[in-house]
């Protein structure tokens, strides 16, 4: 029984610092952009280390076709966190879906910059807007429906 209490005891020292390590995620957007800083302070909000690189514009934009998002799928910002592409405002709670369903994609996008998405607060205020999960051959589907609140 000594032997099971002591590989118990290995396991959950080198487990558990695992689990305790933040998620780190790199955000590519522009130095002016208000909403994209909101979005990073909410994330570190949430527990996420984020390192963030101001880009000019024709750089953020290459950027993010060399990550897999097309203009249809574009907002204002861009973040890579494990092999994935996170385009735009995407609530914390789908990025932690993602991550822990591991889907066979480039990632996820909120096109456009929604009011009352995650950095684009209004009030209660919030517009109807898809997550959307983009595939390895560029098209998308609805990965998560957030509905309107006045």
């Amino acid at each position: 029984m000594p032997t099971f209490r002591v590989a118990i005891c290995a396991f959950l020292l080198f487990v558990a610092p695992l689990q305790a390590e933040p998620l780190m995620m790199s955000v590519k957007k522009t130095a002016s952009c208000g909403c994209c800083q909101i979005w990073v302070d909410y994330l570190k909000a949430a527990g996420f280390k984020v390192k963030t690189d101001n880009m000019v514009m024709g750089q953020l934009m290459k950027f993010k076709l060399d990550h897999g998002i097309k203009p249809q799928h574009a907002s204002c910002h861009t973040g890579r966190i494990a092999s994935y592409t996170i385009e735009g405002h995407v609530p914390m709670r789908e990025i932690e879906r993602l991550l822990r369903e591991k889907p066979n994609a480039i990632g996820l996008s909120v096109p456009g910059m929604p009011i009352g998405s995650p950095g684009m607060e209004v009030g209660s205020q919030r517009d109807a807007y898809d997550v959307l999960l983009i595939k390895k051959d560029g098209s998308s589907e609805v990965f998560a429906h957030y509905t309107a609140k006045e």
